[in-house]
């Protein structure tokens, strides 16, 4: 479970504290860019282009730690393997628990990844070919744009929301995956279940008219139906885009298990999927993240340099 013993920066693959590397000067930075709004604020992204050499192809870099998320998550440094290659990337900045729910959280990436795809000419990207990186809550939410993304709306009078947030290939790290099967089966993670610092993310309420407030959800069936929603393994299907998850076998955090069971699920629906286990890791291995990355450049490489094309 996630615990309130373990430091926030370390819930997610985007925040390394203790590694040192040298910026590269081949790229541009735009900062602050704009893909959507809500409760009357913008919610942005920074985009990182490759001077030259760019490849057309996007990676959209989850910047979530507890799903909370702040542009200081966004580090240059760890964009340096996708950049190099060619690759142009998005560093998505969320709306943050404790003022949004898990489900509001999915929401603002699905808005990334249609803007993402709406701009496709602007950022000289081909919008066939989008993959999503992420640790931990950043891997959670990654996972569900590869499992739950949709087509948009074609009646929605905003054009963003007519397109797809699917994507075509996923980088996952150390990530919860089943709320409802957490860490054994039958262990659910509903009514608040989440530890503090991160109980408010799941604390779900509806507005009641007539008193004017949003009360808190009780009722055990509408709570699961939630839980069931934001658990990617819910939505796997023949689909859903290949992933590599990354996990150490000692993570007290997210169980090893949630991985396993969603590479299991993603193999038997007939999708490309691969479980790299850390031997003796535990959830806060932000160098051992960082060394994996051009392993995740790779599994990109594969699925879509070589092939292309949305489910």
């Amino acid at each position: 479970m996630l615990g309130n013993k373990w430091p926030l920066a370390a819930l997610t693959l985007l925040v390394f504290g203790n590694v040192a590397i040298a910026q590269a000067p081949g790229y541009i930075r735009t900062r602050d860019v704009i893909y959507g709004r809500k409760a009357g604020m913008a919610l942005t992204m920074d985009v990182f282009t490759p001077k030259k050499g760019a490849n057309g192809i996007a990676v959209i870099a989850v910047a979530s730690s507890g799903w909370v998320s702040k542009t200081e998550f966004i580090q240059d440094s760890f964009y340096q393997e996708f950049l190099k290659r060619g690759y142009t990337v998005f560093a998505v900045v969320h709306g943050s628990q404790p003022t949004f729910t898990v489900p509001d959280i999915i929401e603002d990436m699905h808005r990334a990844v249609r803007f993402i795809r709406y701009n496709a000419k602007t950022y000289h990207i081909d919008p066939k070919r989008l993959g999503i990186l992420g640790g931990s809550s950043g891997g959670h939410l990654a996972l569900m744009q590869g499992t739950a993304g949709n087509d948009g709306n074609p009646k929605a009078d905003d054009l963003v929301e007519r397109v797809s947030s699917r994507v075509q290939a996923v980088g996952c790290f150390y990530a919860p995956t089943d709320f409802l099967n957490f860490g054994n089966p039958g262990i659910e993670l509903i009514d608040r279940a989440l530890q503090p610092p991160f109980t408010a993310a799941v604390d779900y309420r509806k507005f009641d008219k007539a008193k004017a407030l949003y009360l808190p959800i009780t009722d055990k069936k509408e709570l699961r139906e939630i839980t069931r929603k934001i658990s990617p393994i819910t939505h796997v299907n023949a689909a859903s885009a290949p992933t590599l998850f990354f996990h150490g076998d000692k993570d007290k955090i997210v169980p090893p298990q949630q991985s396993k069971i969603m590479c299991d699920s993603l193999k038997k629906a007939g999708v490309p999927a691969e479980l790299i286990v850390w031997k003796g890791s535990g959830h806060d291995a932000p160098v051992k993240t960082y060394l994996a990355l051009p392993k995740v450049a790779d599994w990109f490489d594969k699925h879509l340099v070589k092939k292309a094309g949305p489910k």
